[in-house]
């Protein structure tokens, strides 16, 4: 079966090792891999993964640019390569502390150089998510650049669900992925998300503590139809997210939308 990896992070080879290393402080739980881009072909190449949507994170404005440039170079690299079956979807990083004029000019960047998306960290970042300084990247996502969030943090009180609702409501044409099923260690109050049609969610670092029934309660909850695969690359093995997946006991249909169709139709693939 046809797999995309929706919730991927990659680092230049020379930072990749820090940064991978940086995440498991962040968590304080290992993390699988180093964040380089052939370690991620390979794992891919071995599971039958065709496409991973890529990304980094910003945790100041001023590494917006460049963290930019290398994700764009990356996808377009696989785009290019004859060596790999393997290719990627770019995400943009953005900062909620850049100018209106400084969003605008990445976004124009991002377009085209021919990134799909946003990515957003609330809680490395250090903004609320519905704080109104953030507002100004909503509108200009809202219809054109769909937004992976992380969510969810019981630490902190940056990206939990609730805020996340706020976001929903106020930006109705805003295409959002919450990330880890829409509220890392808080699934139990990822409820307040349901019904709101321009919400998605990934399966990104949620299967290793959930139990199946609680995994499939929440692929009810929130709609087979708007649940994305997603091992969150370098922290887990993509192998064993996919079965974890399988493990569900899914019908093949729920499977093809979980594994690709869903994240096709995000990211216009």
């Amino acid at each position: 079966m046809k797999i995309i990896d929706s919730h991927v992070h990659i680092y230049p080879e020379k930072i990749a090792e820090r940064a991978s290393q940086s995440i498991a402080d962040f968590y304080n739980m290992p993390v699988k891999y180093d964040g380089t881009v052939q370690k991620l072909i390979e794992i891919c190449e071995r599971n039958q993964i065709t496409n991973c949507v890529i990304c980094s994170v910003a945790t100041i404005p001023e590494r917006v640019n460049v963290i930019n440039e290398f994700i764009a170079e990356s996808a377009n690299a696989s785009k290019r390569s004859k060596d790999s079956t393997v290719t990627f979807t770019g995400l943009c990083a953005l900062h909620p502390e850049m100018t209106e004029a400084e969003i605008d000019a990445e976004l124009m960047r991002a377009k085209s150089a021919g990134l799909k998306g946003i990515k957003l960290h609330p809680d490395f970042q250090e903004f609320r998510i519905d704080d109104k300084n953030a507002y100004k990247i909503y509108e200009r996502a809202e219809g054109k650049f769909p937004i992976l969030f992380h969510t969810g943090d019981k630490r902190y009180n940056y990206s939990n669900p609730n805020r996340l609702a706020k976001i929903l409501r106020d930006f109705p044409k805003l295409t959002a992925i919450g990330a880890h099923f829409g509220g890392w260690s808080e699934w139990g109050d990822a409820d307040c998300l349901t019904g709101f049609e321009n919400l998605y969610v990934d399966t990104s670092s949620s299967l290793y503590e959930l139990k199946p029934e609680a995994a499939k309660k929440l692929i009810r909850m929130f709609g087979e139809n708007r649940v994305l695969f997603g091992s969150d690359y370098p922290m887990w093995n993509a192998e064993d997210e996919i079965k974890l997946i399988e493990n569900l006991k899914l019908s093949e249909r729920v499977k093809e939308l979980i594994f690709h169709k869903n994240a096709e139709r995000v990211y216009k693939l």
